[in-house]
């Protein structure tokens, strides 16, 4: 099972000192038994492995936590290392960390070699690094892999365990995969990489009925065509949806573990809604290119990895929204496609005035359907009891504030079975009845909502006030005034800069250093290069 599946032979270096000199960077490795230390030539950037007495002693020595990499910008390489975590808590008696504070070390010792031009295209460059190292979510594990369900971790093969945390993550969910490029080249190097997801982890020891569990909810943002809100929408010719976040929750009881996952994403054809001024731009729908053969695309890798489909859209059905639900099940139609359904509720309208009991209409509606999905489960002795066998894909326009509430409503749904299940709630029982469990449940998805926010749109959630308490109040209207004002501020001012930086970090986009021409001076704007 998950816990089994990891082996010390996966395991990263959780123990690291960083030794300085003009010539090299040295990283050694203080784990119990650890004799390697990594050699970074800052000169010719050869990594190579060496032993501890070859680091000099005038080197200077400081503490860190973990290597995310390294990038090449306009004065040459840079090593990106975290130098600050945070415990987040245990899965499975293994430790999970929060990355919380980063430094990102010149190869070069000098900038004399640069012009002025490009010393000031250096620094651009380097506070988008620094911007996208300053949004809050980065987690990691030395021992545990964050990057699959524990449904993917329990089927897998004996080879896969023995691999190294790097070469066996879901390259969906690691962030700083671009930056390791060169540690994969190399798997003797390997242990000194550590994948580093970005989301939203929390865990919580909770008690009903004075039995404790474990409960937690894990988000892991793809970046795969990831962005922010309304510069990265839609999908990419290989089926990439912008914005596409897997939350899977577990519960761990007396051995046994239950885990149920949902996606979200973009709607998953080409569209775009490139910002102006106008608050809400109008979404427009490509007329140019072939829409099903993404679309396919689409569905396809989500069938591989989740199995049946089904699509949730809770976007307008009138207005500027409408065409795109339209189309959306339309291409759900001519796919013909038997694994994948289509549901289609008008979030907006069936709540409009405060109306919130009318999700019940729709949860209603997808009751059979979860049931027939059913979840993961598997008991003390690592025996898999049931699978989940499909998956909730919702989304609205930004995947964020309609999208978290139906998720949070669906994932206490499946949780009230898993609790039943294992014996934890009684026969009649509900969960919204144990207000102790209930306040951590409603505060943790808000807290997840707020997390997908802060990443894709740049302000916290809105419609918080509803997940956190069941009710929609005045004050949570005004918040969302004000979130909203924020993302205008945001899409229209800032948000150019964003996407360039997490297009630079990401790798779709690559400083050449000897190219004199940077892309900071074509007037074109290159955010949409990475299209």
């Amino acid at each position: 099972m998950a816990a089994a599946a990891e082996t010390a032979a996966a395991a990263a270096y959780a123990s690291l000192k960083l030794h300085i000199t003009p010539e090299k960077f040295y990283v050694e490795a203080c784990d119990d038994g650890a004799e390697d230390v990594l050699a970074i030539d800052r000169v010719s950037t050869e990594v190579t492995l060496t032993v501890k007495k070859d680091v000099p002693p005038s080197a200077v020595t400081r503490p860190i936590y973990g290597i995310l990499g390294t990038i090449r910008l306009v004065a040459g390489t840079y090593l990106i290392v975290i130098t600050k975590k945070k415990k987040v808590g245990e899965i499975f008696s293994h430790a999970i960390w929060k990355a919380t504070d980063f430094d990102i070390l010149s190869y070069k010792k000098t900038m004399l070699h640069l012009t002025d031009i490009q010393l000031q295209d250096n620094k651009v460059f380097l506070s988008m690094l620094n911007h996208v190292l300053s949004v809050d979510g980065f987690y990691f594990s030395t021992t545990y892999d964050l990057t699959h369900t524990l449904q993917r971790l329990a089927n897998t093969s004996p080879e896969f365990q023995e691999m190294s945390l790097l070469e066996r993550a879901d390259p969906r969910f690691v962030w700083n995969g671009h930056l390791l490029r060169e540690f994969a080249a190399q798997p003797e190097i390997h242990r000194f990489a550590t994948p580093v997801m970005h989301g939203f982890i929390t865990m919580h020891s909770c008690s009903i009925n004075g039995k404790c569990f474990d409960w937690l909810l894990i988000s892991r943002r793809s970046c795969f065509r990831a962005g922010v809100r309304y510069y990265v929408r839609g999908i990419d010719s290989e089926g990439h949806a912008a914005n596409f976040v897997e939350t899977e929750q577990i519960v761990h009881y007396k051995g046994s573990k239950a885990s149920f996952v949902q996606t979200r994403g973009s709607i998953p054809f080409f569209w775009s809604q490139r910002p102006n001024l106008k608050y809400k731009p109008k979404p427009q729908i490509s007329k140019s290119v072939n829409h099903m053969d993404g679309f396919q695309r689409h569905f396809d890798s989500q069938i591989i990895s989740y199995g049946k489909q089904m699509i949730v859209n809770l976007v307008n059905q009138k207005g500027s929204e409408k065409p795109l639900e339209q189309t959306f099940a339309k291409m759900v139609n001519s796919m013909a496609n038997g694994m994948v359904r289509y549901v289609a509720f008008d979030f907006h309208k069936e709540c409009s005035r405060m109306r919130w009991d009318r999700l019940q209409i729709l949860m209603d509606q997808l009751a059979e359907q979860q049931d027939e999905f059913s979840y993961f489960l598997v008991d003390s002795d690592g025996k898999i009891v049931t699978q989940q066998e499909g998956i909730f894909r919702s989304n609205c326009m930004d995947c964020l504030d309609r999208t978290n509430v139906i998720q949070s409503l669906l994932a206490r749904r499946s949780l009230q079975a898993q609790l039943q299940r294992l014996g934890v709630l009684h026969v009649g029982q509900r969960i919204e009845e144990q207000a102790d469990f209930e306040k951590i449940y409603k505060n943790a998805w808000a807290d997840n909502a707020n997390a997908c926010a802060k990443q894709y749109a740049g302000t916290g959630a809105l419609k918080t006030d509803y997940t956190r308490t069941g009710k929609r109040t005045q004050w949570g209207l005004i918040m969302d005034g004000w979130n909203s004002l924020i993302r205008y501020y945001k899409n229209n001012f800032s948000d150019g800069f964003r996407q360039d930086a997490i297009d630079l970090f990401l790798g779709n986009y690559s400083v050449d250093e000897v190219e004199p021409a940077s892309p900071l001076h074509v007037k074109k704007d290159w955010k949409f290069l990475a299209d």
